[in-house]
């Protein structure tokens, strides 16, 4: 039965599932490809397995998300708990290749230590659900600190107990293990956690049943019908971003650290923790900036100089001085993400919510798919080591490009009368100055 506070307590449940998912992801992410690497996988073996990772993240959660609003977003939400259960113990338990790349392929683990599977996709439309549209891009905003605190946190964990063990005579394979079997244990507990989610955060079935919306197969199987244009528009540029961030996943990053300066495990654990800490902040900034100029104003305008950035840290000459790149990049270059979230959720109809917001997600993990698997022979080659950044940074700026022109023009709700698209005149500047 649903009661007056279950969106309040529902909300407060999908920051905590937030966090314990994000920690996991960070957790891993720093010694992921280390561990591929001590089980003896060569680097083209391992940027394989990377993008099947994805590749298998993708099938799995479009299909979980755009059946989510019709079949119970909890359902859905407690499957892909499981599925990360899955991938951690399996991951854990073999050294073998092909079990490995059916593990990657079935399960949900993240090399990057960002979000993949449907979680994010289905908790978005659920908090769509139970806030206002003008509380979605803040707490969108909290949501992502919070994420980015949480991933931080396990980061900074992963690293220095993986250092901390193997000072303690434990070798590197195992104590990359006990890692795995970490993020395992953190599946198990999110599907606990999923399991008291209330029935505020389905869809209603007069939404669902509503005789303006028309049936047929086409639609169950995209889970879109008045929000198809858009979504296919923003799912092409997403995936060009998606594509481009692939080449520097966290994973990526720890080991050119690794391997360009000598970093050991708890370095690059506390460099991560950094740069999530200050990618969280800026989740909260960009806030408040989305509502003085708009919210894709809001993503172009600071996406583009992190990118410059991006491209600038392998050019520095010392450890310091590139992590104090990366950590200034860091600080700007997840502005773009609440309000991109927000964005799309505002753009589509409420019943599309889940669709739409997996869509996009899978475009992202697709373009991101892609990626690692060519990076894995420049992972070989320490002359083309630093490639992936200037590949990544010079993609993500045509990004931004292409999605201002595009999109300059479609407000969402909160922002209809505000005076944010193209022309504004001086005149109307003025009361804002």
């Amino acid at each position: 039965m649903r009661t007056a506070s279950a969106p309040t307590a529902d909300r407060r449940l999908l920051f905590v599932t937030r966090s314990a998912r994000l920690f996991a992801y960070g957790f891993l992410s720093v010694v992921l490809v280390l561990y591929l690497a001590q089980v003896g996988l060569s680097g083209a073996q391992i940027g394989l397995l990377l993008t099947l990772t994805l590749v298998g993240d993708t099938a799995i959660s479009l299909w979980m998300t755009m059946t989510a609003d019709r079949v119970g977003r909890r359902r859905m939400l407690l499957l892909g708990a499981g599925l990360m259960l899955l991938a951690g113990a399996a991951f854990a338990l073999t050294r073998d290749f092909l079990f490995l790349v059916i593990a990657a392929t079935l399960g949900v683990i993240s090399p990057s230590g960002n979000e993949v599977g449907p979680f994010l996709s289905i908790e978005q439309a659920a908090l769509s659900q139970i806030v206002s549209d003008r509380q979605r891009t803040r707490v969108f905003a909290r949501y992502n600190l919070t994420g980015s605190f949480a991933t931080a946190l396990g980061a900074l964990s992963g690293g220095a107990l993986a250092q901390a063990l193997q000072g303690m005579g434990v070798s590197p394979l195992e104590s990359y293990r006990l890692i795995l079997i970490g993020y395992a244990a953190i599946g198990l507990l999110l599907g606990l956690m999923f399991s008291r989610l209330s029935i505020a955060v389905e869809v209603s079935s007069s939404r669902l049943l509503s005789p303006n919306r028309k049936s047929g197969r086409s639609e169950a199987l995209a889970g879109l019908q008045r929000s198809r244009s858009v979504v296919l528009r923003l799912s092409a540029l997403f995936a060009l971003d998606a594509f481009a961030g692939g080449f520097v996943i966290q994973s990526i990053v720890a080991f050119w650290f690794h391997v360009r300066f000598g970093a050991e495990p708890a370095v690059l654990g506390s460099i991560f923790f950094g740069a999530n800490i200050l990618a969280g902040l800026s989740a909260l900034t960009a806030a408040r900036l989305a509502e003085r100029i708009g919210l894709i104003r809001t993503m172009v305008f600071t996406h583009i100089p992190s990118n410059i950035l991006l491209m600038l840290v392998p050019v520095m000459p010392t450890l310091p001085l590139a992590i104090g790149v990366l950590l200034l990049r860091f600080s700007i270059s997840q502005m773009d993400v609440p309000t991109r979230q927000s964005y799309t959720m505002a753009v589509v109809s409420p019943e599309e919510r889940s669709a739409a917001a997996g869509i996009t997600s899978v475009a992202r993990t697709i373009g991101a798919s892609l990626a690692p698997v060519l990076v894995g022979p420049l992972l070989a080659h320490p002359a083309w080591l630093s490639v992936p950044f200037f590949l990544a940074g010079g993609l993500k700026i045509a990004y931004d490009l292409g999605l201002y022109r595009s999109f300059r023009t479609v407000r969402p709700p909160e922002e209809q009368g505000f005076h944010l698209a193209p022309p504004v005149t001086a005149a109307e500047e003025a009361p804002e100055n």
